[in-house]
């Protein structure tokens, strides 16, 4: 439940955001009369991304338990890790300068004089977020299925996700209506470092995917058993698991893989996300 939540709370404020600048801005230029084309942009993107997910995760279904199933969970894993890590970074290069380039895109497509441009445009927009968060779900599925002897809590990853997106349409339907330019810098920047922390575990399931296929055939040295105190396969440790990528008995490899990635993404994001330091104004010379 928590890790779908927040997945679907961190694309879904930045996909809300995306449309209530694109609706804030028609309405500020009296385009009101195009609302309808943004709307069905958003809605072909919805549809998109559910009918492929939901045929994606019925495809890989039918190879359970077999190495087809592991090759796409470790794809799988590697891309919702390569998405995180990119999106993370690059959310917090655009953030200043996000509704200036929706506004200029707007101005574009409504130049060449047809309703279909601002559609487009929302589709897009959405639809690349769409796109990152069906691989995430996948992956939280598979997280949580693959540990031996744990049902895979659809309910409450349901719920979660629910959750994470009405709130997220709480906050940009506040945005809209109330015209606050929240700063969101900060927002992204503590949720972005937890999302790093969920990517290296998808990377150390990667792993173990790969240990296991025999593609990886060193560092496999078991690491700790802390099973005994706290297994995969109860409910906090498949949270845990599917959060932080928890393992009660992870590989030397696995535990390398999360540590260098950890500790390289939030050392340079922490780089990235310093403010810039001014360079001190010389003192002026005294006219003699």
């Amino acid at each position: 439940m928590i890790p779908t939540f927040v997945i679907f709370l961190r694309e879904g404020i930045e996909a809300s955001i995306i449309v209530a600048i694109l609706l804030s801005y028609l309405s500020q230029i009296n385009k009101r009369e195009h609302f309808r084309d943004v709307y069905l942009g958003v809605a072909a993107a919805f549809v998109l991304i559910l009918v492929g997910g939901i045929a994606a995760y019925l495809l890989i279904k039918q190879y359970s338990g077999s190495n087809v199933q592991a090759y796409f969970e470790t794809v799988t894993y590697v891309i919702a890790a390569s998405f995180l890590t990119a999106m993370t970074f690059w959310m917090h290069k655009h953030a200043r300068t996000m509704s200036k380039e929706l506004q200029e895109r707007s101005d574009v497509a409504l130049s060449k004089g047809t309703r279909m441009g601002l559609g487009v445009l929302a589709f897009q927009a959405v639809g690349r977020e769409g796109l990152e968060t069906m691989v995430f779900t996948l992956a939280i599925i598979f997280a949580s299925s693959r540990q031996a002897g744990t049902p895979v809590h659809g309910k409450l990853l349901l719920i979660g996700a629910a959750l994470g997106l009405l709130v997220a349409l709480a906050i940009a339907f506040a945005m809209y209506r109330l015209g606050a330019k929240l700063n969101l810098r900060r927002f992204f920047r503590v949720l972005g470092i937890l999302l790093m922390f969920f990517a290296a575990g998808l990377l150390a399931d990667a792993v173990q995917n790969l240990q296991g296929l025999g593609w990886l055939p060193f560092g496999t040295h078991v690491l700790w058993n802390s099973s005994s105190a706290l297994t995969e396969g109860s409910n906090f440790g498949d949270v845990l698991h599917s959060l932080v990528g928890y393992a009660d008995h992870p590989t030397v490899l696995q535990g390398a893989v999360w540590l260098l990635y950890v500790a390289t993404s939030v050392a340079v994001f922490f780089v990235l996300s310093r403010p810039p330091k001014h360079a001190p104004t010389k003192r002026a010379e005294p006219v003699s």
